[in-house]
């Protein structure tokens, strides 16, 4: 799955807030959007015909009901599948070795890989 630049604001709104929100509540955190208020109701559409987001209940505003959306997936669940989803996919262990290279990995990110992969082994 690939989203587009304004799923994608919508999306990191949804991860940041960690809580489902309303179609009124992404209008009012999404500070720096690119797309028209008037489209939220396209994109979220869009986002369910996906499976990025899904419906998390009802919530109340005034005299009506509206729902309320929370992501499927996490801001690197979606990364690490869109990787792998392109006909040219990278080599894990090559990739992981780029990744691993980078100078904003810290020594606690290289514990926690290590104790991963250790649970992982078992």
């Amino acid at each position: 799955m690939e989203l587009t630049k304004s799923e994608m604001e919508i999306m990191d709104v949804l991860w940041e807030s960690g809580k489902p929100m309303s179609r009124a509540d992404l209008l009012a955190k999404s500070d720096e959007k690119t797309w028209k208020d008037s489209s939220v109701h396209i994109l979220l559409n869009g986002l369910l015909q996906k499976g990025a987001i899904q419906e998390a209940g009802l919530v109340k505003r005034s005299k009506t009901y509206g729902r309320v959306f929370s992501p499927t997936m996490t801001r690197e669940e979606y990364f690490a599948s869109t990787i792998f989803s392109h006909r040219h996919k990278p080599n894990l262990v090559e990739l992981m070795k780029a990744l691993l290279s980078r100078d904003d990995v810290t020594q606690n990110d290289l514990d926690e890989i290590t104790a991963f992969i250790a649970k992982k082994n078992l």
